[in-house]
């Protein structure tokens, strides 16, 4: 069976994705910064592995890495994020901006080169991240929040460029947006619910293929524009 490695996979989206995906029979890797803490997560039925793995620390990616090198990973499911505080104009500040930007695109981007061998030797070799519509600036940014658009801004250009320099190793990438999903992050009062966000993401990630390769797309399969 197919193996998918989830980073953030401790709650929200990521939790979700986990569970949908050990319910289907794959191979799950779990893996979160606090698994002690991380209680929902280590109740999931399935093939599920629950591993340390903090995306802000090179040395834990490596060695995280270096403890599956054996393994081939089907799917590398970049989820793991954060929000920042929502501030605007004004009140930027400097350590809270390269936090964000460090964990939703550096993090991803460090990800892939230090899992793209484990990744090329699987049978459907996909690099995937969790992206956000905040970060199209196509589609208007309406202002604040800049530590999170420009994050995710940059996510799809990591993406982007991923899919370019990885298609020769037959990799393919996508950045995906989740929607607006009732989470944590997204709040009450967002509506679309996790179990249906999971469920349009695995199917994009399913129908994921060279064509659509390095693209930006939403939850339902709609292109979104950069």
């Amino acid at each position: 069976m197919a193996t998918v490695l989830i980073t953030g996979a401790n709650r929200g989206i990521g939790l979700e994705l986990a569970r949908q995906y050990a319910a289907a029979g794959w191979d799950v890797i779990a893996c979160c910064r606090k698994p002690k803490e991380a209680g929902d997560l280590k109740a999931l039925t399935g093939k599920v592995e629950v591993k340390t793995l903090d995306v802000a620390k090179p040395a834990s990616i490596a060695k995280l890495t270096a403890a599956l090198k054996w393994r081939g990973i089907d799917v590398l499911l970049n989820n793991a994020g954060i929000l920042g505080r929502r501030v605007g104009f004004g009140k930027a500040e400097t350590k809270e901006f390269l936090a964000v930007m460090q964990v939703n695109a550096l993090g991803p981007l460090l990800m892939a080169e230090s899992f793209w061998p484990l990744v090329k030797k699987s049978k459907q070799k996909k690099m995937v991240a969790i992206t956000s519509g905040m970060g199209s600036i196509a589609s208007g940014a309406n202002g604040g929040s800049y530590a999170y658009r420009s994050s995710k801004a940059a996510l799809n250009m990591v993406m982007k460029n991923l899919g370019n320099d990885l298609s020769a190793k037959g990799i393919l990438t996508a950045a995906i947006s989740p929607g607006w999903v009732k989470t944590d992050m997204g709040g009450k009062s967002a509506p679309l619910a996790v179990q249906d966000s999971a469920a349009g993401i695995i199917q994009v990630i399913g129908g994921l293929d060279a064509a659509k390769s390095g693209g930006f797309f939403n939850y339902n399969g709609d292109t979104i524009p950069w």
